[in-house]
């Protein structure tokens, strides 16, 4: 007797889970590193590498480089969140794609009290090597910026992929979700509002956030 083969549509839920198990693990091993101090020195030396050399107050680049550094970060704050998520969500509604905006809001709102949480209970300082080129008003590990573009953008960007037949259309929204991703993270650190370690575990929480709602959602 022959066993059944599995689908890809049924084996994605597996795979995405999978991935998220991974991440929750790199999460947490990443936290206990930072929490004994073993990455500030990996850190302080990433840090200083996006300064101008003996003018740590001096991002790499020219001045319209911080002033975009600056217009990523912002897509990555609480207002711009909220207005995406009300957005596409209110969108999906009246598309009449009811489950998919559920797990929209579910992914947003699980990414931000994950955030919340953790953040008060590491209740890591800024980074005080250099100075800040943006406002910041909680703790620092992990990144609430990175945390919850992660899971909003990419969250979105799977829903969207998913109602296009073609697999480029699809390889190309997913890329320019994780490509929004990236720079919101990486701005944080060429900010100099958040260690690169921060930014990271902020990935790795959100984007395995979205793989768990996704993979529940397919299910």
């Amino acid at each position: 007797m022959h066993g059944t083969r599995l689908q890809p549509v049924e084996l994605l839920p597996i795979a995405l889970l999978g991935g998220a198990a991974a991440s929750v693990w790199a999460f947490f091993a990443l936290a206990s590193e930072v929490s004994e101090g073993d990455t500030r020195a990996l850190d302080e030396r990433l840090l200083l590498a996006l300064r101008t050399p003996g003018a740590p107050s001096d991002p790499l680049g020219a001045p319209w480089l911080e002033e975009a550094a600056r217009d990523f970060t912002a897509l990555g704050g609480t207002g711009v969140m909220v207005f995406m998520v009300v957005a596409v969500t209110c969108f999906l509604a009246l598309a009449r794609r009811r489950a998919e905006a559920v797990i929209l809001v579910v992914a947003s709102l699980g990414a931000m009290g994950l955030e919340l949480v953790l953040e008060g209970w590491y209740d890591c300082p800024r980074p005080d090597l250099v100075p800040h080129a943006a406002r910041v008003f909680s703790a620092s590990f992990p990144s609430g910026h990175a945390t919850m573009s992660a899971a909003v953008f990419l969250t979105i960007g799977a829903l969207l992929a998913s109602t296009q037949p073609e697999r480029r259309i699809k390889i190309y929204i997913a890329s320019l979700a994780v490509l929004l991703t990236f720079m919101i993270g990486v701005s944080r650190v060429y900010l100099g509002v958040h260690w690169p370690t921060d930014v990271l575990a902020g990935w790795t929480l959100g984007a395995a956030w979205a793989a768990i709602c996704w993979a529940a959602a397919i299910r």
